[in-house]
């Protein structure tokens, strides 16, 4: 399989660092509210290829991440005067939701920037 190299703007042969498998750390949810549109396509775009690396021929280990910390999450939970879990949660859970409802293959492991929420949330 060739794949373009944005780091050498060239078409190359993949050539993962273990022969037959690929691992792909992927943009995830940043979950200050629902997802939108924008979100989706990206979430789309990973499962696309995710699904050909599969059909071609590769095993696939996807962890996609959690953006559970960030500016947005921070000034919402102080002006709810509430915690940043509390924020995220309900936001969490429906990121879970969505790509069902899409056909989205879940990834392996999602794993969340505060460690208070646990280390990696594994597919549901």
């Amino acid at each position: 399989m060739r794949i373009f190299n944005t780091l050498t703007r060239s078409v190359e042969e993949l050539e993962p660092l273990t022969p037959g498998h690929v691992r792909l750390y992927t943009c995830g949810p940043r979950v200050y509210d629902f997802a939108h549109i924008g979100n989706f396509r990206t979430y789309v775009w990973e499962d696309l290829l995710r699904r050909t690396l599969k059909l071609v021929g590769f095993r696939v280990t996807q962890v996609m991440n959690i953006t559970d910390i960030e500016d947005k999450i921070i000034a919402k939970a102080m002006a709810a005067g509430t915690s940043i879990q509390e924020v995220t949660g309900p936001f969490i859970l429906a990121s879970f939701e969505d790509p069902v409802v899409l056909g989205i293959e879940g990834a392996e492991g999602y794993p969340l920037s505060f460690p208070a929420l646990g280390p990696v949330l594994h597919s549901m």
